[in-house]
């Protein structure tokens, strides 16, 4: 595993997941939320989000934190040695989303972009709720459309995650 996808509703832990699968493995991380936000939480134009993201992958190796569903996950899957799927419960995102809005303000992450500080977002909290209604189909027909091919693994519980962490190695075995 080379190229990496960490895919799943906000507060399932992607970016978790995402960084301790690039120190594991020696791979960078890329946070599509950096490349797509801009100060003040303003969003990018379509073309220039793409092109950032083609740049991003563009290596040999990388992770990928985040789907983009509509916008860029047809590049990333593209290019995916396999597609990782954190599936939890929408209570657990909420109390995640409302934990880091309430106690992480003034932490710097990885994933948010300069002049996007964490911040309680009830537009965030609803789409978390209506992920699997809403977002989930539209990613598995993109994944059947870019990706048919690339391994889906599907992760739920804590042990399912550590499990995995454990079971990935830099040489591949």
């Amino acid at each position: 595993m080379r190229r990496i996808i960490v895919i799943g509703s906000q507060g399932s832990g992607k970016t978790s997941l995402a960084l301790k699968l690039g120190r594991k493995l020696g791979l960078p991380v890329v946070h599509l939320d950096v490349l797509y936000w801009r100060p003040g939480w303003k969003p990018s134009d379509t073309a220039s989000f793409r092109l950032r993201v083609a740049e991003a992958i563009a290596g040999d190796a990388w992770v990928v934190d985040g789907s983009f569903s509509g916008l860029a996950f047809d590049l990333t899957l593209a290019r995916a040695d396999v597609l990782v799927v954190i599936d939890r419960p929408r209570w657990l995102c909420q109390w995640r989303i409302l934990w880091r809005s309430a106690f992480d303000r003034d932490t710097a992450r990885p994933d948010l972009p300069d002049g996007c500080p964490e911040q309680f977002d009830w537009k965030l909290m609803q789409e978390a709720w209506r992920y699997d209604t809403e977002r989930v189909p539209v990613i598995e027909a993109e994944r059947i459309q870019y990706g048919p091919d690339v391994p889906v693994v599907r992760l739920r519980r804590d042990r399912d995650i550590q499990g995995f962490l454990e079971s990935v190695s830099v040489d591949g075995d």
